[in-house]
């Protein structure tokens, strides 16, 4: 089912011409979404609803979720899955706190009345987008709320697809972990649609946002693609993928169960194992089988895993193999290894590094307490996961008096004139004559 890959005898600059990703052509998709956020931009809440009907098949009575609903998912649900929430929002929120949180602001003094000091603010209104196609991801909710929240967020509006079997509400999971978490501004609106809603207003329904976050389908990225620039996004997120560095010591029943749960995901999910030992592959092969025949989703992993952007890679050895690892770049990398820790400290490019057999992609994607809200394409290279600095900016404060000033002013206006901008270079010599004039005052 999983092809394989072997590059033992191969050393390259970049691996990535190598290792399988899946197609995501976002600007294919752009082509379609324009129209549905230009028309929630001129028609609002008319145009939420055409597409609801069209895209959902339900046209939810309310699109603002009433806040007794919220109440009711929260009431109906069971026990010991709201034990697991509480479970995840607390380690989650512990770790926003311990670890992301920076909220200091450092000031230094570059001279005597020359000083620039850094603040850090959080963005005032975010649009969190959830899921529910064909997986109702609740988990997404925590991810991005309790970050925005430890930020600081004043505002915080969630969005998912309505669901013609509640009728026409989101998932009551999703609804109950808003309403745990004090989140009342909910909204039955899915897809481009939504990312529209939040980004130019509905009126009467819906504000505008400052940041649009959330995990989604390729319209969904297409959309937050296209209204960049009008909000600031997260991330274009594609399909999500797990790579697994691992050698003869690894245990072929978890590589195995960990190959399948990103598989589970989507048809275009990406499973890659990376492996130093052919007798490991064939032991992960031999596990898969039976695995994916007892479980619900057979068909849909199994087009994954045989798909192009899923295969087992042989490696000459570990260099080669952190080398491969490295150049992919995977959301989810699991090092099942000897001396696991010290082989994930050597690895550069990654969303999330996972070590050792006992922590597996699933238990971040739930209650490790890290972020599951991860780049994925490959551009773990030069971008982070979604955590509360992501809802943060810095802003510089400069505070210069008359001598601070008059210490740089012949530089500064002699760095302007070099540049061609007299009037820049002037905005310095008013200042420097007006002192002038006050000093023989």
């Amino acid at each position: 089912m999983v092809r394989t890959i072997d590059i033992c005898g191969k050393d390259l600059e970049d691996y990535r011409t190598i290792v399988p990703r899946a197609t995501f052509d976002v600007e294919t998709a752009l082509h379609d979404v324009v129209g549905v956020c230009d028309a929630v931009r001129d028609r609002g809440e008319e145009a939420l609803r055409e597409f609801s009907e069209r895209f959902d098949h339900v046209v939810p009575p309310h699109l603002r979720v009433p806040t007794d609903r919220l109440d009711q998912a929260l009431a109906d649900l069971d026990p010991q899955l709201r034990a697991a929430f509480e479970e995840s929002i607390r380690r989650r929120r512990g770790v926003c706190e311990a670890v992301e949180l920076e909220t200091s602001s450092h000031q230094v003094e570059l001279a005597a009345g020359a000083h620039v000091r850094q603040r850090i603010v959080p963005v005032q209104r975010v649009g969190l987008y959830v899921p529910g196609g064909l997986a109702p991801l609740a988990s997404s909710v925590i991810m991005n709320v309790v970050a925005a929240q430890v930020a600081g967020v004043e505002s915080i509006a969630v969005s998912s697809p309505p669901q013609a079997e509640f009728d026409g509400l989101p998932h009551p999971n999703i609804l109950a972990l808003c309403r745990l978490l004090g989140v009342d501004e909910v909204y039955a609106v899915g897809g481009a649609q939504a990312i529209a809603m939040f980004a130019h207003g509905v009126a009467g329904l819906c504000r505008h946002v400052d940041m649009v976050t959330g995990p989604g389908n390729i319209y969904v990225v297409a959309a937050k693609r296209h209204v960049r620039g009008i909000v600031g996004i997260d991330s274009e997120a594609g399909p999500t993928e797990i790579a697994i560095l691992a050698d003869e010591t690894a245990n072929p029943r978890f590589v195995a169960a960990d190959l399948m749960s990103q598989a589970e995901h989507d048809p275009m999910a990406a499973a890659v194992l990376v492996t130093t030992s052919p007798e490991l592959a064939d032991q992960v092969r031999r596990e898969l089988d039976p695995m994916i025949e007892n479980t619900t989703h057979r068909d849909r992993i199994r087009t994954s895993l045989g798909s192009q952007q899923s295969a087992i890679v042989l490696v000459r050895d570990l260099e080669q193999g952190i080398a491969v690892v490295d150049d992919y770049a995977a959301e989810h990398l699991e090092i099942h290894t000897a001396n696991a820790a010290q082989v994930a400290a050597r690895i550069h490019n990654a969303g999330a590094i996972f070590v050792g057999e006992w922590s597996p992609v699933s238990l971040g994607d739930y209650s490790a307490g890290s972020t599951h809200v991860l780049p994925t394409g490959g551009a773990a290279r030069h971008s982070s996961g979604l955590t509360v600095r992501s809802f943060m900016r810095a802003m510089h404060v400069i505070d210069y008096d008359a001598d601070g000033l008059t210490q740089v002013a012949d530089g500064v206006e002699r760095f302007a004139h070099s540049e061609n901008l007299p009037g820049h270079a002037n905005a310095i010599s008013v200042r420097r004559e007006a002192r002038k004039g006050d000093t023989h005052d």
